[in-house]
């Protein structure tokens, strides 16, 4: 892994197509993310210096750490970011923003920033699938920090050795955080990206220094510690499987596991009005089942809450950054959600996170829609870069110039003689 990291200069077309999705997906992401007030408190509260380094929609360009682990924050906090079924998280949220923060410091080559890029996302996907984690525990800021810390290593150029010291590295800080901080509505869940970035940060500085080895770590922090781990799964196919290809992109604010649920909701939204629903019966895989909350305390705890993401679509057609929290019908509504786990569902995993909504009325008529992915997945109903604008657009709407920019640089990053500029604009003009 550490020799293609480290040696493999080419991607396909396709490949390179995908990059700039996912990049115009992070940038414009993060910039919403940066627009929350409490993102807004925290930036002022970090006083972190002027540097090299863009804060992504905030208008600020700082140094290089800061800016890593304040995008890393911003870029989940909204529950909008790009994600892997197969790696089962986010593999682009724990690489990407440790990646352009140091591509901007050392003002790196388009050709190998996306390729540092390529290497962060393939990296972390394959801990996560090399990863199996304990019930309870949460996939922010653990298997993923070996992607961060790949990524950083080929933008130092360093040799397949230390590349593989520095991936090894990341892989021992792994953040143990449990998955009850999410549904509770804990904002250190977003923190967890954070300090992905940092760590990969740190990993690799330290390769670059001598100071890393390898000495089979993620086997004991990911395995014995975390749960279970399959080394085998970090080089399958490497180099001819591109995950980046198989991932998903999101069109409403909430866990992915909530999403197939309010996609087949908003197919029955036309023929299924709220006064007259008795009961909405979600039937999901393993993984989904847990998110019955209906005490929601914040726009956290609610993102985590299928009978939230499924009354705001019954009631609204959307679930976005925007989306009442407090709404009484909204929460009469998801009092009348049952989700339970359906064994049939489960089986059909990895490939599918199907969810059958089953909406029965007050006369005792039944509606059911099933659906196998969320709309977004790359095979199902993938979003193109016009559906990611259109998107975005929704959720900047007063940051057209922002999101102009966002699409410039995920088209042109890969070519670009040098990157430090066009990385530095994405930080706008401060709302």
């Amino acid at each position: 892994m550490g020799a293609w990291v480290s040696e493999a200069d080419s991607a396909p077309d396709a490949v390179l197509e995908r990059l700039s999705l996912v990049l115009l997906d992070v940038f414009g992401v993060t910039a919403a993310g940066a627009s929350l007030p409490e993102q807004k408190a925290l930036c002022r509260a970090w006083r972190a210096p002027e540097g090299p380094a863009p804060l992504i929609g905030a208008g600020r360009c700082v140094a290089t750490d800061a800016a890593g682990w304040l995008n890393g924050m911003a870029l989940v906090s909204l529950e909008l970011d790009e994600g892997n079924k197969y790696a089962k998280g986010h593999p682009a949220a724990h690489g990407f923003p440790a990646v352009l923060a140091l591509a901007a410091e050392l003002d790196s080559t388009g050709p190998d920033t996306a390729a540092a890029l390529l290497a962060a996302y393939e990296v972390a996907s394959r801990f996560g699938r090399a990863t199996r984690l304990r019930p309870g525990a949460h996939p922010h800021g653990n298997w993923g920090v070996a992607g961060a810390a790949a990524g950083c290593a080929r933008l130092l150029n360093l040799d397949p050795g230390a590349t593989a010291a520095a991936i090894d590295t990341g892989a021992g800080m792994a953040i143990a955080g449990h998955f009850d901080s999410a549904t509770d509505g804990n904002p250190v869940r977003n923190a967890w990206m954070g300090a992905s970035a940092m760590s990969g940060l740190v990993a690799a500085r330290m390769a670059a220094a001598g100071m890393a080895r390898n000495t089979g770590t993620a086997a004991l922090s990911l395995g014995t510690l975390l749960g279970e781990f399959d080394a085998g799964e970090l080089t399958a196919e490497l180099g001819t499987r591109w995950d980046i290809t198989r991932g998903y992109f999101k069109r409403h604010a909430s866990c992915s596991f909530t999403h197939p649920a309010a996609d087949a909701m908003l197919a029955l939204r036309d023929r299924a009005k709220p006064d007259d629903i008795e009961e909405i019966l979600v039937e999901s895989h393993a993984l989904g089942a847990g998110l019955s909350e209906v005490d929601w305390s914040n726009r956290l705890s609610a993102m985590f809450s299928t009978p939230f993401a499924v009354a705001t679509a019954a009631l609204t057609g959307e679930i976005g950054p925007e989306s009442a929290l407090d709404d009484p019908a909204v929460r009469a509504l998801a009092r009348r959600v049952r989700l339970v786990p359906a064994d049939d569902l489960t089986a059909r995993l990895p490939d599918e996170r199907a969810t059958r909504v089953s909406v029965t009325f007050t006369d005792g008529a039944t509606l059911t829609h099933e659906v196998p992915n969320p709309v977004g997945d790359a095979d199902h109903h993938p979003l193109t870069e016009q559906d990611l604008i259109a998107l975005l657009e929704t959720w900047l709407p007063r940051r057209p110039a922002l999101v102009d920019r966002a699409v410039a640089v995920s088209r042109e990053l890969p070519g670009l003689a040098r990157t430090g500029d066009a990385l530095r604009e994405l930080a706008g003009d401060d709302e």
